[in-house]
């Protein structure tokens, strides 16, 4: 058997110069010889949080909440009317404002609109006040029922009640909003978040 002829020095110096060049294929890896010779690499400086998001001029004071429980999913991406309605200014006599949200004044006309559609509900309610107005009534009821909450397959965000949304925008923009003074939600004994007192002007 032949026997293997060393390289030379020539060799030698001519495959360390190669060597260097190479590229390792797996830079990550690192031989134990040459890891116990080279220093640890050094911990990067830990990055600081990026501030959060400031919320949008347009979703201030929005309420977002939700529930998961294997029955169903809801969200609220407004207030309840209840309370942006309570935020309103009084515009109407304080004594006769309180008699009313304590269902003490009987309403001189109602209408139901529970069951309707926005489409179907919204010139109706617009026919009623106006006709109400005509007459001379100041207190009336607008009953829009509290709506049902989305079921497992509804979409999200569900918001119950889109007719108990809608009522209190339909009653201050045109031509409603000219002849209507104040709106609050009704006594329990007149439906409760349910249903709206609605006082007129004269």
């Amino acid at each position: 058997m032949a026997r293997r002829r060393g390289l030379s020095a020539e060799e030698k110096a001519l495959w360390s110069r190669i060597a260097a060049t190479a590229l390792p294929l797996h830079p990550a890896r690192k031989r134990a010889g040459s890891a116990a010779q080279s220093p640890p690499d050094p911990m990067p400086a830990p990055k600081e949080a990026p501030p959060a998001p400031e919320q949008p001029p347009q979703f201030k004071g929005l309420r977002l909440s939700g529930r998961l429980n294997g029955g169903g999913s809801s969200m609220n991406l407004s207030p309840q009317p209840r309370d942006r309605l309570g935020e309103q200014p009084l515009r109407m006599d304080h004594k006769t404002h309180r008699q009313m949200t304590r269902g003490k004044l009987a309403p001189e006309a109602r209408i139901d609109l529970h069951g309707m559609t926005l489409a179907v509900a919204q010139p109706a309610l617009t026919s009623f006040i106006m006709r109400a107005y005509a007459e001379g009534r100041r207190l009336v009821l607008v009953i829009t029922g509290k709506g049902r909450a989305g079921g497992p397959d509804a979409p999200l965000p569900v918001r119950p009640g889109a007719l108990r949304h809608h009522v209190p925008h339909w009653l201050q923009m045109p031509p409603l909003g000219g002849i209507v003074l104040q709106i609050r939600a009704a006594h329990r004994r007149h439906g409760g978040d349910g249903a709206y007192y609605v006082y007129l002007r004269r």
